[in-house]
């Protein structure tokens, strides 16, 4: 049966992404992988695997509970976190069940790399998993909840925690350093970049971290509290805020270049943004999902839907997907945001789409995992 839960804003302290040379900005993942809660270590959402025109369901899959995390895709298999405790592997082609890994209720995203499976749970233990027999390698106690996707610094593992933490490990599962960010827990996928990590939340400020030794190196003022995680190309840092506004950082000389704030009814933005060559896209409680300039920060267009857009939108090609609470999946022209192909499915989404192998995968509250595809 489907877990019901009273749906909670508040302040939430979200690990940022940057880049820092042209190498660093070379994201391409083989077209079989989605390894990362956003597909990339920059955050972009923007998707290497190409899509069908029209999108119909492959399989689906029902677990147990809400499917609120992002899955990862890797070697043909979608790994993905259910609030039924386990983290659940399935072949991407079929749906067929490879193996199923008991923790506490997973809502994180589910990160993969090298041949292993990492996510946290809400009971408070980040888990490392072989991903070929499903069995624990690791797992390390937190004592907070963990809705936070891992992020990578060579062989160290980052992840953020419900009690102010950042967290970095070793390989083999033991602590090397916290960072506290005071107010607010750290609920969002740390990306790595140029040595850093980047931390904002309650205090309105970004926070650059070195990964080796996990002191700050600088801060930058925002223009209020972040629940969303931000998405980098080059020095400018594209964000969504709990006061109503998508802003642009120029993270190197620490400056708002420009800020968004919707004409309409104006509600926070609690989803990731995608960036694409030309466009900030980000969807808002205000049911919308917007298309913004991202030199300028204008308004181009933007799409209402029925419900709360908290889904995190994905850019593959020419077009946008991005998930609401009023059950649908939309697809909408990247660059004019007019609706190509509405898909209804068995419950809300809140939780954002993995794309690889020519295969879109989302769940939803109801606890099902759609593969949809050709």
């Amino acid at each position: 049966m489907t877990r019901t839960r009273a749906v909670v804003v508040s302040c939430l302290s979200l690990a940022l992404a940057a880049g820092v040379s042209a190498k660093e900005r070379d994201v391409a993942k083989p077209e079989g992988e989605w390894p990362l809660f956003r597909g990339n270590p920059l955050q972009t959402g923007v998707a290497v695997s190409a899509l069908p025109d029209r999108l119909r369901v492959r399989w689906k899959l029902p677990t147990g509970d809400a499917v609120e995390g992002t899955a990862a895709i890797a070697g043909g298999t979608v790994y993905v976190g259910s609030y039924d405790k386990h983290i659940h592997a399935l072949d991407l082609k079929t749906g067929r069940s490879k193996w199923k890994y008991e923790g506490g209720p997973f809502k994180a995203p589910v990160a993969w790399r090298d041949g292993a499976v990492y996510a946290g749970d809400e009971d408070g233990t980040f888990h490392c998993i072989d991903a070929r027999t499903g069995k624990k390698r690791w797992t390390f106690d937190v004592g907070a909840e963990v809705t936070s996707g891992a992020g990578f610094a060579g062989d160290d593992v980052l992840f953020g925690a419900g009690n102010e933490m950042l967290y970095c490990l070793t390989k083999d599962g033991k602590k090397k350093w916290t960072f506290q960010v005071a107010g607010g827990p750290v609920n969002a996928t740390p990306a790595i970049a140029g040595g850093h990590t980047f931390v904002a939340g309650c205090d309105s400020n970004l926070h650059v971290i070195d990964t080796k030794t996990g002191r700050e190196v600088r801060a930058v003022p925002l223009n209020g509290q972040v629940g969303s995680t931000g998405a980098v190309v080059g020095s400018m840092l594209y964000v969504g805020t709990m006061t109503n506004e998508v802003q642009a950082v120029d993270w190197k000389n620490g400056k708002i270049d420009w800020s968004f704030r919707a004409k309409r009814r104006q509600q926070p933005f609690f989803a990731s943004v995608a960036v694409s060559d030309d466009l900030v896209i980000a969807g808002s409680k205000d049911k919308r999902v917007y298309g913004l300039d991202r030199k300028t920060g204008n308004e181009v267009w933007s799409y209402l839907t029925e419900g709360r857009v908290d889904s995190s939108p994905v850019v593959v090609g020419k077009r946008v997907y991005v998930g609401s609470q009023d059950r649908n999946l939309y697809v909408l022209d990247r660059d004019r945001g007019s609706l190509i192909q509405k898909l209804e499915l068995d419950g809300e989404v809140v939780g954002s789409p993995a794309v690889a192998g020519g295969c879109l995968i989302i769940g939803t509250v109801k606890g099902t995992v759609y593969c949809l595809g050709e």
